[in-house]
C-alpha cells in the first residue's frame, strides 16, 4: 500500500487528497471538489523528513507570498498620512491590524491544508452557483483595485528614481507579467526566493531610514500602546481605520489557501497537522516582516515630517521630495523610492497569483496563465493610465486611497466564509476551530466590518460633502 506522502493521484491531483482520518473528503460541501489549487505548482516542492529546522525551511515562502500584500504602495499613504499628522500614536492601530492578519492567514492557511480546496474553492463548492458569481465579481474588484494601487505605486517609484513620466511607468510595469511566468515556469521556489529578496531590499531600505531619521525611542515604545484618543478624536479615527483597511488585505486569504498547498506534506490527520503548524509559523514570521516595514514607514514619517512640522504629508511624492533636505542626509529620498519600486513589483508579482486562484477557484475555467495575467493586469492597467493622462499625479494619488476604500469593502466577503468555513466541524472536523478561537475571530470579522463600514461612510460623505 502506498504511503500518505506517495498516494495515487489521477492526472487532475484529486485523488492525492484524502478526507480526515481517511473520511470522505467532501463531506460538509455542496459540490465534490473537482481540481487541486493552482494545478501547476500543486504539491510540487517536497517536505524533507528530518531535524525541525530543516522542515520549517521546506514550509518558508509562501507566508512570505501574502506578507508582500501587507506592505504594498496601498499602505503607504495611510502610514505617511498617521506618522506626518499623529505622530507615533497610530503606531498601536499597525500592531492591532497585523495581530489581525496573523489571526486570519492562519485561518486561511488551515483551510487550504484541511480541505484541499482554496478559499475562492471553497465558497464555490459551499454556496449556490449566483453567490458565488457575486463572490468572484466582488473579489476580482478587489483584486482589481489592489493590483491598481501596485501599479501606480510602481509607476510613481519609477517617476521619482528615473523620471519617468507616469504614463509610461505604468505601461512598463505591466511587463512584470512576463517575469511571473518565467519565474513560475522553473519552479514556485525561484518565484518565492525572489519575493523574499525583494522584501528584505525594503526592510533594508527603511532600516536605513529609521537610523537617520533618530527617532524618539521612548516615543515609538508609548505608541504600540493603544489609547481612547484614537476614538475620540476623528481626524485620527478616520486614518486608523484607514490603516486597518490598507493593512488586512481580502485576496491574500485566497492566495494563502491556495499556496500553502504547494508543499507536498503527508496527507494523513498528523501530517495535516504538522503542516498547519508550520505554515502558521511561516506566516507569522513573514508578517513580522510586514509589520516592521509598516511601522517604519510610520516611524520615519513622524521623527522626520510630524517632528519638523510637516503634519500635511499624505502623498509619495511629497515625502520623497522633503526626506533629503530634512533629515540632511543625501540619498535618503532615493532610498526611498527604491523601498516603493521593490514594495510595488513584489506586489504584483502576488496580485497577478491571486488573480489566476480567483478566477479558477471560482468559477473552475483553466486560461493559459498568461491569458489570465494579461487579463488582470489590463483591468488595472487602462484606469491608471487614463487617469495619470488625463489628471497627472494629483489623480493618480486619489485613485490610490479610492483602490483601499474598495479593498475596505470586499474584505468582510472574503473574513465571513473564511471564520465560517474553518469553524464548521463537518468541513474540518479535528481541525474545527476551538470555541475560543471560534468567539475570537467572529469578534475580529464583526469589528472588521464595522470599522470598515463606518470608513466607506465617512468616505462617501467626504467626496459629497466636495
Amino acid at each position: 500500500m502506498a504511503s500518505p506522502l506517495h498516494q495515487p493521484t489521477d492526472p487532475t491531483g484529486v485523488r492525492a487528497h484524502v478526507g480526515i482520518d481517511g473520511a470522505r473528503p467532501d463531506a460538509g460541501w455542496r459540490r465534490a471538489r473537482e481540481t487541486p489549487s493552482l494545478a501547476e505548482a500543486y504539491r510540487t516542492v517536497e517536505v524533507v523528513r528530518g531535524s525541525w529546522f530543516r522542515k520549517l525551511l521546506a514550509f518558508a515562502g509562501p507566508g512570505y507570498l501574502v506578507a508582500v500584500g501587507y506592505m504594498d504602495p496601498g499602505n503607504w499613504a495611510t502610514d505617511l498620512a498617521g506618522g506626518s499628522r499623529f505622530g507615533y500614536t497610530l503606531l498601536s492601530v499597525i500592531l492591532l491590524s497585523n495581530l489581525m492578519a496573523v489571526l486570519l492567514q492562519g485561518l486561511a492557511s488551515k483551510l487550504g491544508i484541511v480541505t484541499g480546496r482554496d478559499l475562492a474553492q471553497a465558497c464555490r463548492d459551499h454556496y449556490s452557483k449566483p453567490v458565488g458569481v457575486v463572490l468572484w465579481l466582488l473579489c476580482e474588484i478587489a483584486i482589481a483595485a489592489c493590483d491598481l494601487a501596485e501599479v501606480i505605486g510602481s509607476a510613481i517609484a519609477l517617476n521619482l528614481l528615473f523620471g519617468l513620466p507616469l504614463t509610461w511607468g505604468i505601461v512598463v510595469t505591466s511587463l512584470d507579467v512576463l517575469l511571473v511566468l518565467m519565474l513560475q515556469h522553473k519552479g514556485f521556489r525561484l518565484l518565492e526566493a525572489l519575493v523574499i529578496a525583494l522584501i528584505a531590499t525594503v526592510g533594508l531600505c527603511f532600516l536605513f531610514e529609521l537610523i537617520i531619521s533618530r527617532p524618539d525611542l521612548l516615543g515609538v515604545a508609548r505608541g504600540f500602546v493603544p489609547t481612547p484618543q484614537i476614538l475620540a478624536n476623528p481626524e485620527m479615527l478616520y486614518i486608523a481605520i484607514s490603516i486597518l483597511g490598507a493593512t488586512v488585505m481580502p485576496h491574500n486569504l485566497y492566495l494563502h489557501s491556495s499556496v500553502v498547498q504547494t508543499r507536498r506534506y503527508e496527507l494523513s490527520a498528523e501530517g495535516k497537522r504538522e503542516a498547519v503548524r508550520f505554515a502558521f509559523l511561516d506566516s507569522t514570521i513573514a508578517l513580522s516582516f510586514a509589520l516592521f516595514i509598516n511601522a517604519a514607514i510610520l516611524i520615519v514619517a513622524a521623527a522626520t515630517f510630524h517632528r519638523s512640522g510637516n503634519t500635511g504629508v499624505a502623498e509619495i511624492q511629497d515625502a520623497h521630495k522633503l526626506l533629503t533636505p530634512l533629515l540632511g542626509v543625501g540619498g535618503a529620498s532615493t532610498v526611498f523610492a527604491l523601498a516603493l519600486l521593490a514594495s510595488g513589483q513584489n506586489s504584483t508579482l502576488t496580485g497577478t497569483l491571486a488573480g489566476q486562484i480567483v478566477m479558477e477557484g471560482f468559477l473552475d475555467i483553466r486560461l493559459r496563465p498568461w491569458v489570465r495575467r494579461l487579463i488582470t493586469r489590463a483591468i488595472a492597467i487602462v484606469p491608471a493610465a487614463i487617469v495619470s493622462i488625463v489628471y497627472g499625479e494629483s489623480g493618480t494619488a486619489k485613485l490610490l486611497v479610492l483602490s483601499q476604500v474598495i479593498l475596505s469593502l470586499q474584505l468582510s466577503f472574503a473574513v465571513y466564509p473564511l471564520v465560517l468555513f474553518t469553524s464548521d466541524r463537518v468541513k474540518m472536523g479535528q481541525f474545527a476551530n476551538a470555541a475560543w478561537l471560534k468567539a475570537l475571530a467572529w469578534l475580529v470579522a464583526i469589528v472588521i466590518a464595522s470599522l470598515n463600514a463606518w470608513l466607506l461612510l465617512q468616505t462617501a460623505r467626504a467626496f459629497f460633502a466636495e
